[in-house]
């Protein structure tokens, strides 16, 4: 009797290579099947029994995320009201290892009186299934892990793979980009990476640490310990930047010198800061500062004059290191 990490390894072997012997099937099918569905001006419905079902659930849900318009549809509801998701013009995805379930056999002539084409994605490529579509997506499998060859296990992996090929392709051919990706997973931490500006992070108005470059020393610090944020903006009669006083800042300088009590907060400040645009994304804030090992990035408009600040932990807490 096997042990159960050997048992366990030889599942990942074969539905690994269930996967794997996929590849050979992409071929002018699989091309033609993508293009069906980007043509397609009815929709997409995919389709399913049991575990194939549960399978095109997933499908479903990865073409919508992807830019294309997925339902699911259970054959056994179908002709009890809900073929009404099917519209002529449309594509049906038809997921079966056999081919041959009851269920699919009725439905596959009521959705051609309505005027879709059918996709097989089969184990059967003489199956009835198989036979009656207008393209067939070889998901066969040699074996399945379930060592008495009855719970579909390698056959879902490998139906699920199909799918995200599809998916992925449909994504490539629609130039499908990270922004809108973004716009449909607008919660949790993949939409704030994507979507999250700079502008919508940072603290501003009054709360700004801002001082003349000709204060006193003191009085800089005072903005920097009430303000919180470790550092403050240096500014001239303008209002221009023209600097940045951090904690590091100021300890550096205590390193040089105890006499800071006649220094103006020009002497003190640190020229041309990094600096970033309130329209950038947080993430890329994010990333400029863990490459140059700062805190605080000043946000600035098309004057030069400070409107804002980000700082590292409010993008830490917001999720965007993860």
């Amino acid at each position: 009797m096997k042990s159960i990490i050997e048992k366990g390894k030889e599942v990942i072997r074969i539905e690994a290579q269930a996967v794997a012997g996929l590849e050979k099937g992409i071929d002018e099918r699989f091309s033609r099947a993508v293009e069906l569905i980007y043509e397609s001006t009815g929709g997409v419905v995919l389709t399913g029994m049991g575990k194939s079902g549960i399978i095109a659930r997933k499908i479903v849900a990865t073409l919508n995320s992807t830019g294309t318009d997925a339902q699911f549809l259970h054959p056994s509801e179908a002709a009890h009201g809900d073929l009404g998701m099917v519209k002529p013009g449309g594509v049906l995805i038809c997921i079966s290892k056999s081919g041959d379930t009851e269920e699919i056999r009725e439905l596959i002539p009521l959705v051609r009186r309505i005027g879709v084409k059918i996709i097989a994605m089969v184990g059967n490529l003489q199956s009835h299934l198989a036979l009656q579509a207008d393209i067939v997506l070889d998901i066969s499998v040699e074996e399945e892990a379930c060592p008495h060859d009855l719970a579909p296990t390698a056959s879902t992996t490998a139906a699920l793979a199909m799918g995200d090929a599809l998916a992925v392709a449909l994504l490539d051919k629609r130039e499908f980009t990270r922004e809108d990706f973004a716009r449909f997973h607008p919660g949790g931490t993949l939409g704030r990476k994507l979507l999250l500006t700079v502008r919508e992070m940072m603290v501003q108005g009054n709360d700004i640490p801002i001082v003349r470059d000709d204060v006193s020393l003191s009085e800089a610090i005072y903005v920097i310990t009430s303000k919180r944020l470790g550092a403050t903006c240096v500014v001239n009669g303008g209002g221009t930047l023209e600097g940045i006083i951090t904690d590091g800042d100021l300890r550096r300088l205590l390193q040089r010198t105890q006499n800071i009590s006649n220094l103006r907060a020009s002497e003190a400040m640190t020229k041309h800061p990094k600096t970033i645009s309130g329209s950038m994304l947080a993430a890329d804030a994010l990333r400029e500062m863990e490459t140059y090992n700062i805190t605080q990035l000043i946000v600035l408009d098309e004057s030069r004059k400070p409107v804002g600040i980000v700082h590292l932990h409010d993008l830490v807490k917001a999720g965007l290191n993860e």
